[in-house]
């Protein structure tokens, strides 16, 4: 297929400074053509006035994403907070609470490995305050035992294995950051169920959810010990925010 002329301006115009003549380019242009999304093959995108590397291919960050971590970020403001970024794939969520709140510490769980170094690239490159931040890899809550947090924010794994998404999406992103079961619930339930054991008194859990299923989710949080939730709709009117108080 023909690449998109606004992504080929974009990948001149962002990786090699306007110049149209540059070593690379046919390659990069030819992977634009194969579906690969323009973000992978520029190598960063932008969040929230940061630039962040994705070169070990995690998720890559949607504009959803950005819009409730500013939310967030509004919402801590300077307290002192705690917080975990679950699922944290580029880190896109934490860093940007990192940037926006200056009295917060920031712990990243990650299952990948491959992650971690991209995050800490992350760190540096923004010129983040690092000792206002660790980051632990594991299966969701496994290396945080005993640690308690004043908030969880988390863009887990929701897309029912049922649903198809389009090559650039299912042939390039991670399928482990997208699919979740046959309802798209599996990775949900578990933050759920556990989310109540590593949140402090008063605490909260952010989670970004889709459409179809965060009535679901909201279900389940209440199950687990929740004290109530509020379901927020994005910037295109979509319900897309669980907010579930402890």
């Amino acid at each position: 297929m023909n690449a998109d002329p606004k992504d080929v301006e974009a990948l001149i115009r962002e990786k090699y400074s306007g110049d149209t003549e540059a070593e690379g380019l046919s390659a990069d242009i030819m992977r634009l053509e194969g579906g690969e999304p323009l973000a992978y093959v520029i190598g960063h995108i932008p969040f929230l006035g940061l630039s962040l590397d994705l070169f070990s291919h995690p998720l890559i960050p949607r504009p959803e994403t950005e819009w409730w971590t500013e939310e967030l970020a509004t919402y801590i403001g300077d307290r002192p907070l705690r917080v975990l970024d679950l699922c944290a794939g580029s880190g896109a969520i934490g860093l940007g609470l990192l940037k926006l709140c200056p009295n917060i510490h920031v712990s990243f769980g990650e299952r990948m490995e491959e992650h971690e170094a991209v995050i800490r690239k992350n760190i540096e490159k923004n010129e983040l305050d690092a000792a206002r931040a660790d980051i632990r890899i594991g299966d969701l809550f496994a290396p945080f035992a005993d640690e308690r947090f004043d908030l969880i924010a988390t863009n887990p794994p929701y897309i029912p294995n049922t649903r198809k998404l389009e090559g650039s999406v299912a042939d390039f992103e991670p399928s482990e950051a997208l699919y979740a079961g046959q309802d798209g619930l599996s990775i949900i339930n578990r933050i759920c169920k556990d989310a109540p054991n590593y949140l402090n008194e008063r605490g909260e859990l952010w989670m970004e959810c889709d459409i179809d299923n965060i009535e679901q989710a909201s279900a389940k949080a209440i199950e687990d010990g929740a004290s109530y939730t509020k379901i927020r709709t994005d910037q295109y009117q979509r319900p897309r925010l669980l907010v579930a108080y402890y």
